[in-house]
């Protein structure tokens, strides 16, 4: 028979890599609000906290939000800096200089070929050689 003077197993404590963010529903919010409006006595809203992981700045954050009526400041907002909204002839002006970019470019490899052919024509003797510029 084995041995049963071991403890119990205990859940695993490590801290995770990264924290993750945690985001609340409306529907949750309004809920927990109306328990912590309900609580008679300071110990019972800090039950309720620690039960639900919260901090008092939550109920504080959302209890401005619930008076101001702003019910999408209840709602989770998506973080970080707002997509730009592109004008599609902002978009054709710069497709049209590129192209512009990409015609100017070719045009000054043409004029250089030109200008080497009018050089080694003259070398060879072959064109007799122009005073124009």
């Amino acid at each position: 028979m084995i041995p049963t003077n071991q403890p119990p197993s205990r859940p695993d404590v490590q801290v995770s890599a990264k924290a993750k963010r945690r985001r609340f529903s409306a529907q949750y919010k309004l809920s927990i609000l109306k328990e912590a409006d309900a609580c008679t006595d300071p110990s019972e809203r800090g039950a309720l906290l620690r039960r639900e992981g919260l901090y008092s700045s939550h109920l504080t954050e959302w209890r401005k939000a619930r008076e101001q009526g702003q019910l999408e400041a209840l709602t989770a907002k998506k973080r970080g800096p707002k997509p730009k909204v592109t004008d599609p002839r902002d978009r054709r002006i710069a497709e049209l200089e590129r192209q512009l970019a990409k015609e100017r470019a070719r045009r000054e490899r043409a004029e250089g070929l030109v200008e080497v052919q009018k050089k080694l024509a003259t070398i060879l003797g072959q064109l007799p050689k122009d005073d124009t510029p």
